[in-house]
Parts: C-alpha cells; sequence; structure tokens
C-alpha cells in the first residue's frame, strides 16, 4: 500500500514556480528544487514525474495567478486608458517579495525555441491575453477614448510587449521612476 502525501502539492508548485522564476530553468538544479519546497528528491520524482513536468505545472500556476489580475483588470469598468495604465502600473509597483522579472518572459527566451511543449503553452497564453487586451482596446476605439490609427491587435501587442520590456527592464535593474516614464510613454502612444 502506498503511503499516503504528507505535504501540500499546491505549496510545493507555488515554491517551485518561484524558483523557476528567479533563476531560470536551466539554472534551477534538483537540489534546488528541493531546498524551496522543502521535499527530497524521492517526494518531488513520485509527486511531479520530472523537472520539465514541475516546470509546466509551475509555469501553468504564474499564468493563471497573473492572467487573473490581467482579466479582472481589462474586464473592469471604467475608462478604458485607465485600465491599460493599471495593467503597466502593476509593473511599477509589482510585489516587493516577488522575483523580478516575469517567468513567461523569461520562458519564452530560454525555453520557447527547443521545448515545443512549453512553447505551446506560451503561445496559447499570449494568445488569451491578447485576445483580451485587443478586445478592450477595440472597445476604446470605438469609444474615442483610444486612437485608432493604428489596428487595435497591433497596440495590444504593443501594450502586451511593453508590459514583458518593463519586466525585463526591472530584472535589470531598473528603478521605480524609469519603469513609471516606460508607463507613461506606452500610455502617452495610445
Amino acid at each position: 500500500m502506498a503511503r499516503p502525501k504528507q505535504f501540500d502539492e499546491d505549496r510545493a508548485v507555488d515554491a517551485a514556480m518561484r524558483a523557476f522564476w528567479s533563476a531560470g530553468y536551466e539554472a534551477t538544479s534538483t537540489q534546488d528544487l528541493c531546498a524551496a519546497t522543502g521535499l527530497g528528491r524521492s517526494s518531488i520524482y513520485n509527486t511531479f514525474s520530472s523537472k520539465p513536468d514541475l516546470f509546466r505545472r509551475a509555469l501553468r500556476r504564474y499564468m493563471d495567478e497573473k492572467n487573473a489580475g490581467l482579466f479582472a483588470t481589462v474586464d473592469a469598468a471604467g475608462p478604458v486608458k485607465d485600465r491599460v495604465r493599471a495593467l503597466l502600473w502593476n509593473v511599477v509597483e509589482a510585489p516587493e517579495d516577488d522575483p523580478l522579472g516575469c517567468l513567461v518572459v523569461n520562458s519564452t527566451v530560454e525555453l520557447g525555441p527547443r521545448d515545443a511543449g512549453v512553447a505551446d503553452l506560451l503561445r496559447a497564453d499570449l494568445d488569451r491575453r491578447l485576445t483580451a487586451l485587443t478586445a478592450m482596446i477595440e472597445a476604446g476605439q470605438r469609444a474615442g477614448e483610444i486612437r485608432t490609427e493604428r489596428p487595435a491587435a497591433d497596440l495590444a501587442q504593443f501594450v502586451s510587449a511593453t508590459i514583458g520590456g518593463m519586466r525585463v527592464a526591472a530584472r535589470g535593474g531598473a528603478d521605480r521612476a524609469t519603469l513609471a516614464g516606460i508607463a507613461d510613454v506606452a500610455l502617452d502612444c495610445l
């Protein structure tokens, strides 16, 4: 008879997510995952089967958490430009206990070109976000809040790329004032 698990699997995935977010996939060793989760190697492999499996679960968790905030902002009432401002300022005012950067951006660069499974996850995530952003921006264009010289889909790509770029800049050491400046320039473009 198998022994029952004596740990919280969700907490282990959260801890692994933060480890991968901080160091990246390749630089996060199994020993790092053991230290982060408090689990032994056998518990990690018995529960998650492999480092790639645990990474995919951690990446999905990250996407779910970050997208929940994005979709809540996109779907909120109020002027569209204010909602875009809120999305950009979420990066400027990121929680101090969050690792710097973005696990999605990091994974796109590190694994997207060479791991088809991760690339599929990342593509589906981007498509969901772009669909929501495009719909919001189209509504803003119809209401006269957002410029109409550019297609809404292009502006959605711009907002998404700006958010990703701000997260990279933060990881590279950009301070709050620099990130706020980037956000303000982006808003001026809308």
